[in-house]
């Protein structure tokens, strides 16, 4: 089943959750709601170190939970994420983030930053163009390869079913002949 939908950039462009989420809205880092704020802290800091978060959208309440990795590393949890995706020097008090998805069936970029002593911020998500195309073939070659197989299956059940109808003609089964007597035997 293919990951991402047909036209990945109409989608992204024309439906109302992904224009919402496409502007520059308020965010929050959304683990560990229940300890004190100081370990909320280290904990946020220690996970993007680690290459994930969650956050949330404010405006919208939509919650995520973010890796931040290239799209190809994204199981491989002993990865370190490098500074492209996690950015603790570029701004004081701050962390930039970088997480590629595919998030409802598009390939998107959350990008934003969160500041370090409040744990809110601002982020929003951007069309990956690169990793939709690199999808999109993905699933052309999946479609492809499900089309040949269907192809292959019926090519071998036609060949199936003509083989035991030149088998039948050929070679009558001494069941069918009985039959063929009891219908001759009746005609008379």
């Amino acid at each position: 089943m293919p990951r991402v939908v047909p036209d990945q950039r109409s989608k992204f462009e024309n439906e109302e959750f992904f224009r919402k989420l496409s502007r520059e809205c308020e965010i929050k880092y959304t683990g560990f709601r229940d300890r004190p704020h100081d370990e909320r802290q280290a904990r946020f800091q220690n996970a993007c170190r680690d290459g994930r978060s969650e956050v949330a959208f404010v405006a919208t309440g939509t919650n995520l939970s973010l890796q931040f990795f290239p799209a190809n590393l994204h199981g491989d949890q002993r990865q370190v994420p490098t500074r492209e995706y996690v950015d603790f020097e570029r701004e004081t008090g701050k962390v930039h983030l970088k997480a590629p998805m595919i998030l409802n069936g598009v390939c998107v970029i959350w990008r934003g930053w969160i500041d370090l002593q409040r744990m809110d911020g601002m982020g929003l998500l951007e069309y990956d163009e690169e990793r939709a195309q690199h999808e999109d073939a993905l699933a052309q070659a999946a479609f492809e390869e499900a089309r040949r197989r269907t192809r292959d299956f019926e090519d071998r059940d036609r060949s199936h079913r003509e083989d035991l109808e030149s088998r039948r003609q050929q070679d009558p089964s001494p069941g069918s002949n009985m039959a063929n007597a009891d219908v001759e035997h009746k005609m008379r």
